[in-house]
């Protein structure tokens, strides 16, 4: 009866320690973006605030709902929330979480959401995009100026792996070449050139190159941006060894979409042997889609998009570039956890002269060590995989501008019209629409 009733105990600890997004959840957020229900998605997140967003996750909470907003086509809502993310973002910026002392003895969960740094980038990128939709150019270039100075502190601070983004420096370029600063959009444009060069091989990108009509001031220019895919998700992967007097146990559940979460499994076992070392890390699987490219037809033109970024590289990469980071706390706190295990064995054995009762403490200990061992699967998972994009350059005037979305057989699986797009003549126009099927 107590071993059923530490037990218990643990479990309610267990439900009431940190959580992330499920990638259950997750799983039935893509399912409505697969379905192109974005505005869906964004409530399903908002309705679960409460459960899988506290206080210190902020940050992600507005940036998953965001970027959902944008895809919807309400870029003012959108923008607010962003806005919103930046406050957040700029607020722990300056912080550090190296000596959060949860970090080594619960779990990477008990610390703040900090954006990864391309996160970071992102959020200018997508204000930017926001600020365009709603007609207000300057105010885009200003959002693009703010995503240059963070990408100059960055090369300034980190040396290696991801110091800027190639993406977010060509985009800039192009803005600042439509508010007619040249000299900054050269600038950019030679960062991004760098930064392609740099980083392509990791991120499985090129900079794009684009035909520009000899006479491109008598047409109008169309910049079309394709969004494509899921990004991979992030889920929790253990190792976990136990045993008791006679019997040896290891075991490597994974997180999945179905089963009970792995630290449940994990504290189940824990109890049941007795004494248990559990190590938890995240790990990406990656989300299929049948989308491969992307073709505008516009002016009696084809024209076929580029991929530009690779944002499903970019997670890999940022995960990669923590993972060391990640085992060194994970191997701590498992350690902490044992040590606690056996002075309360040690504690309880001596407090009532009885063997059994030590063995029933360090058996609650150990089961509520590995229910709280839980990776950190947090993440912006609501952005597309990839971006593609294309330049169109077409006669002044309302134009319709039809894409096609093809697999990886060339086959025609889906396509869309942007109707009667109001073309200035030596002007710019940005569309974006998002795939994710």
């Amino acid at each position: 009866m107590k071993k059923a009733r530490a037990f218990c105990l643990g479990l309610v600890l267990f439900c009431s320690a940190c959580a992330a997004p499920s990638l259950r959840f997750k799983t039935e957020v893509n399912q409505l973006v697969s379905a192109g229900q974005f505005k869906q998605a964004e409530e399903q997140i908002l309705s679960k605030q409460n459960k899988y967003y506290k206080k210190k996750d902020a940050t992600l909470f507005y940036l998953d709902r965001a970027s959902l907003l944008h895809d919807a086509g309400q870029p003012a809502e959108s923008d607010a929330l962003f806005a919103s993310a930046q406050e957040y973002i700029d607020a722990l910026y300056a912080k550090s979480i190296t000596g959060s002392l949860g970090r080594f003895v619960i779990n990477d969960l008990t610390a703040p959401y900090y954006a990864a740094n391309y996160e970071h980038a992102l959020t200018y990128y997508y204000r930017a995009v926001n600020f365009l939709e709603q007609g207000n150019l300057s105010a885009a270039a200003i959002e693009m100026r703010r995503a240059v100075f963070f990408l100059d502190e960055l090369r300034g601070t980190k040396r290696t792996g991801y110091n800027d983004d190639p993406f977010v420096q060509y985009f800039a370029s192009l803005i600042f070449e439509s508010v007619g600063q040249r000299s900054d959009a050269r600038i950019c444009r030679q960062n991004a050139q760098n930064a392609y060069a740099r980083l392509g091989d990791k991120l499985k990108i090129v900079m794009p190159e684009f035909s520009v009509p000899a006479d491109a001031n008598s047409f109008g220019e169309v910049i079309f941006l394709h969004y494509n895919g899921l990004l991979p998700l992030k889920k929790t992967q253990t190792i976990q060894v136990a045993w008791d007097k006679a019997l040896v146990m290891a075991s490597s559940p994974a997180e999945t979409a179905e089963q009970v979460a792995p630290e449940v499994q994990n504290a189940l076992m824990a109890g049941l042997y007795g004494s248990a070392v559990t190590l938890s890390f995240p790990e990406l699987e990656n989300q299929p889609y049948r989308v491969a490219s992307s073709w505008v037809l516009a002016g009696g033109q084809v024209y076929t998009t580029q991929k530009a970024a690779d944002f499903a590289a970019l997670a890999k990469l940022d995960l990669e570039e923590k993972m060391p980071g990640i085992l060194f706390r994970t191997a701590t706190r498992a350690v902490v956890k044992e040590v606690a295990a056996v002075q309360a064995r040690q504690a309880a054995a001596s407090a009532a002269d009885n063997s059994a009762a030590g063995d029933l403490a360090g058996m609650f200990v150990s089961a509520l060590g590995a229910a709280l061992e839980k990776a950190d699967t947090r993440q912006w998972f609501t952005l597309p995989a990839e971006v593609r994009m294309t330049r169109v350059f077409v006669l002044p005037g309302n134009q319709n501008i039809r894409v096609l979305f093809r697999d990886g057989n060339g086959n025609i699986i889906g396509e869309h019209t942007f109707e009667n797009v109001n073309v200035p003549r030596g002007g710019r126009v940005f569309l974006h629409y998002r795939t994710a099927y």
